[in-house]
């Protein structure tokens, strides 16, 4: 979240707090307690320096327990806040909340963890006395709420909204608050029905007329939503350029380019210095690979000072499309917030790697953790799995064990552990790994799909990996990944015609090597060897040194090296 948008999101609550923003300068208590409160922050600020996060959350919960000093109890909510962990920043609201009862700023930050933590009678309390202080109508502040709660569980969310705005259902703005917390549930619906709700008691307010129009693209009914929406806007004399840019949107999904891109040179036309419409332009041009007008569209969209992380994101995805690979990384290492901040600093990291500078990529990846404090540990998992490509198994093993214990809930870091067992031939370990996985998660179709193909293709289990691909694909029937999971279960059986038509259908899903060498060993194993020669080299124009590709090449066709 960045200060800007974190900042205009409170304005409209008429409060000014900063939320997931990163930690604040140490402060030292100034009470009678101040011993006790000071020896656990100088313990808290040694564990940072450490890089042991969780030690450092607690230490700083153990000083604001200790002090009735506002500042560290502040700090100390701030911290476990900002390294994601939950218990710890409750415990430090609360105590905040406790000193300073006045505070807003305490307030939401108690309301929005004891709704990350499950608790949601209590965050309905705590939103509730928020809603009531200020000078704007509650029920009007009830759309400023809906970033907070959109952060956590969609169904939690919308319970909670539910409950807040019961108090005002003849409000348009309250109807139109439930419903989009209602679209984020994919409650379709109930969606509907609100933005049928908001638009009877406000009939020119064009937010609920969106709303309406997703819920019917929710539910399947594509070609209705963007009807819809063409008549917000054509039987409009003055059409609302948020109605153009949805039916652009729209126009988008369904693939139908061309009247997106004529939707948004319209607002442009109208409005040139609107950066959504630009930013919108220039994606659609990025999407069909017209390189050189999108980078001149990005370059713009950075001038105006909006969109910028999307902006530079874009800018690097282009770079590294051009195979310029030194401007890609400066690039991506730019993108220090929002939703693509991890996934820029990784490629950032594997590009320095591909460039043949390891220890450059491993440093980049610490040193933006240390000076972004939100994704520390995130990059501390990118770290684990650098360090294993490197080879450098029982520094990987060490990183994700530590994220593993910071982030008790979360798949990737132990799909990851087992994934690195795996190439470590600690077979028996890795699958006891993913069997821990599946016990916690059961209706993941990650976890499901990475025991099942396991099983399926370092072990004779076939029955077993079946059965968990069956369900990793009743969760998530359109994935390439399952479905080639699911090819390669038929194979190992010896079922190589029915393989190759799901293998054949997960490559058209899924255009990935690993893929590619199934499909050749298939081809290969039923004797149509020039098909598998075919399929190789095709698949080696687009994966050159791809190392599945040239295991199977060894494999089938040593002799054509």
């Amino acid at each position: 979240m960045t200060a800007n948008l974190t900042m205009k999101r409170l304005a409209a609550l008429g409060l000014v707090v900063l939320l997931g923003l990163g930690p604040p300068a140490p402060a030292f208590a100034d009470d009678e307690a101040s011993e006790e409160a000071d020896a656990h922050l100088l313990q808290a600020e040694i564990a940072l320096q450490r890089k042991d996060y969780k030690l450092a959350s607690e230490e700083y919960r153990e000083a604001a327990a200790e002090s009735d000093d506002v500042e560290i109890a502040r700090q100390a909510t701030q911290i476990s806040y900002t390294y994601g962990f939950t218990e710890d920043a409750l415990e430090s609201a609360e105590r905040w909340v406790e000193l300073d009862g006045k505070s807003d700023e305490a307030l939401l930050y108690l309301a929005q963890l004891q709704l990350r933590n499950g608790d949601l009678r209590d965050s309905h309390r705590s939103f509730r006395k928020l809603l009531e202080r200020g000078g704007a109508p509650p029920e009007e502040r009830l759309v400023a709420l809906i970033p907070f709660l959109s952060e956590e569980d969609p169904e939690d969310g919308q319970w909670l909204m539910s409950e807040l705005a019961e108090p005002y259902e003849d409000s348009a703005w309250a109807n139109y608050a439930v419903g989009v917390m209602a679209l984020q549930a994919d409650d379709s619906k109930e969606a509907r029905k609100r933005a049928e709700k908001a638009l009877e008691l406000e009939p020119d307010w064009i937010q609920p007329s969106l709303l309406y129009a997703r819920s019917l693209l929710l539910e399947g009914e594509h070609d209705a939503a963007i009807d819809y929406t063409a008549r917000l806007v054509g039987d409009n004399p003055d059409p609302d350029p948020e109605a153009r840019l949805e039916l652009a949107v729209m126009y988008l999904a369904a693939d139908r380019d061309d009247d997106a891109l004529s939707q948004v040179n319209q607002i442009l036309l109208e409005q040139p210095a609107r950066s959504d419409a630009l930013r919108l332009m220039a994606i659609i041009n990025f999407r069909n690979d017209h390189l050189d007008a999108a980078w001149s569209d990005f370059q713009d969209l950075l001038s105006t000072g909006q969109y910028t992380m999307d902006a530079l994101f874009y800018l690097a995805r282009i770079a590294d499309r051009r195979l310029e690979h030194e401007d890609a990384a400066a690039l991506y290492s730019q993108v220090i917030s929002g939703a693509n901040a991890v996934a820029a600093q990784r490629r950032a990291g594997a590009l320095m790697l591909e460039q043949g500078k390891p220890e450059q990529a491993l440093q980049h990846l610490q040193d933006f953790g240390e000076t972004h404090p939100a994704h520390a540990i995130d990059m501390m998992e990118a770290r684990a799995q650098l360090l294993g490509t490197l080879g450098r198994h029982e520094e990987a093993l060490d990183l994700y064990d530590r994220v593993i214990e910071y982030r008790p809930d979360s798949e990737t870091p132990l799909l990851g552990k087992a994934e690195l067992m795996l190439r470590m031939g600690r077979v028996d370990d890795a699958i006891d790994l993913y069997r821990e996985g599946v016990d916690r998660w059961p209706d993941s179709p990650l976890t499901l799909n990475a025991l099942g193909y396991t099983l399926a293709d370092r072990t004779d289990r076939y029955r077993e990996a079946e059965r968990l691909i069956k369900k990793a694909l009743e969760l998530e029937p359109d994935s390439g990944a399952i479905i080639d999971s699911w090819g390669w279960v038929l194979y190992r059986q010896g079922k190589l015609d029915q393989a190759l038509v799901e293998l054949e259908r997960a490559y058209d899903i899924l255009k990935d090597p690993e893929v590619a060498a199934h499909i050749v060993e298939v081809l290969w194993k039923l004797g149509r060897t020039e098909e598998a020669k075919t399929a190789l080299a095709d698949a080696e124009k687009l994966f050159p040194e791809n190392e599945m590709l040239e295991r199977v090449r060894e494999r089938a066709f040593p002799d054509d090296g």
